[in-house]
């Protein structure tokens, strides 16, 4: 199985900033895209940011031009470096991860998905 831990979180005044990392371990042969998703409460689970193997990248409109999303392949580990920061960025963050868990999955491109327990962004105005 792949855990995700996510760390970063916090609370910050508009106009700030935050980086978030989220780290995949346990049994990995691979993992093809990482991603952020943000949810508020009573609202969908949103798509932030996300990033392939090789470096592409797609963002929110929300967001563009404020967050970047990196990610180090040595470490199975993805980033959301976030600036400008604005009350309306408040919510739980969730990383995940498109993982192969097996030779047999990654041979075969069947990845699971896999999430992070989510953490707190919170921004005041």
């Amino acid at each position: 199985q792949v855990q995700l831990v996510e760390s970063g979180g916090g609370l910050v005044q508009a106009g700030g900033s935050l980086r978030l990392s989220c780290s995949a371990s346990g049994t990995i042969f691979g993992i093809d895209a990482m991603g952020w998703f943000r949810q508020t409460p009573g609202k969908q689970r949103e798509l932030v940011a996300t990033i392939t193997s090789g470096g592409n990248t797609n963002y929110a409109d929300s967001v563009k031009g404020r967050f970047t999303i990196s990610r180090d392949n040595a470490k199975n580990t993805v980033y959301l470096q976030m600036d400008s920061l604005k009350p309306e960025d408040t919510a739980v963050y969730y990383c995940d991860a498109d993982a192969f868990s097996s030779p047999a999955q990654a041979r075969a491109r069947l990845y699971g998905r896999y999430w992070g327990q989510g953490t707190q962004v919170t921004v005041s105005s």
